[in-house]
């Protein structure tokens, strides 16, 4: 009766320790509904904070008159480098100011990069260039900054140089999930003039591209929890886990037979 049931505590082991299927999966259409497209309405425009860094180019016809408002040509090669981007860019300061030449202190705490945009490039033609001059101006973000932590295969704060990013893109260029990472409930900590608020989002369901937080937005911190299965250590896989039971078993095994001499 006692070997009956120790089989069967090992049998439940092995089935209860494994990492299912459908819990490594993206995207699963759960309930067979037509897949929803992605909401970007839902993916509403960063509005800047303190220590964001900006990158800004001013052109006219006569390219002298915007010289001193653009980085060097060197600097301009090597715009792939976040070293030179923090060294060449245009800081948030504490007050919401970035500093300019000529300008001087231009708020833009609040503001999106557009509204930005275009409030550097009314000063300009309000006091130093007239329309004929053909001013263009353009502001970027230095970088798309974010932050993964948790059950990733390379965790760390991430930059990527393009516009929009989602929560997957940002998974892989982390090296993924790891398999004992719970894919069903990540965490996302996002910071707002107010305060910050954290977001959960099940990425193995469909219906996480019409979650908020799939966009991401600048400087989020994502974290993604182990499951309970790395607690456990009794494997991640079958084999593993299979693998244990033979261990107790052979430990089992042995304990008996000495006891029993």
């Amino acid at each position: 009766m006692i070997k009956t049931l120790f089989y069967l505590f090992c049998l439940g082991l092995l089935v209860t320790s494994c990492v299912p299927t459908q819990d490594l999966v993206y995207l699963q259409n759960k309930d067979n509904s037509p897949i929803p497209a992605v909401n970007e309405l839902k993916n509403k425009p960063y509005r800047l904070q303190t220590n964001d860094v900006l990158s800004i180019s001013i052109k006219a016809l006569d390219s002298k008159l915007v010289e001193i408002f653009n980085a060097s040509v060197t600097q301009t090669a090597q715009m792939m480098n976040q070293d030179v981007l923090y060294f060449s860019g245009y800081t948030v300061d504490d007050h919401g100011n970035i500093r300019m030449p000529i300008l001087g202190e231009v708020n833009v705490l609040g503001f999106t990069v557009e509204e930005a945009r275009k409030k550097i490039e009314e000063r300009l033609l309000a006091d130093y260039f007239k329309k004929e001059a053909e001013l263009f101006v353009t502001v970027k973000l230095a970088g798309f900054r974010y932050t993964v932590n948790g059950e990733v295969n390379s965790p760390g704060t991430k930059v990527l140089y393009q516009e929009k990013v989602n929560i997957l893109e940002a998974v892989a260029n982390s090296g993924d999930i790891t398999i004992t990472g719970d894919r069903k409930d990540v965490k996302v900590i996002r910071q707002f003039p107010q305060g910050a608020e954290t977001f959960s989002i099940d990425l193995t369901n469909a219906n996480a591209m019409q979650s908020p937080c799939y966009y991401l937005q600048p400087n989020d911190y994502i974290y993604i929890k182990p499951l309970k299965q790395k607690t456990w250590g009794t494997g991640k896989t079958g084999i593993e886990s299979l693998s244990t039971i033979i261990t107790i078993l052979s430990l089992a095994t042995t304990t008996f037979l000495l006891f029993k001499n």
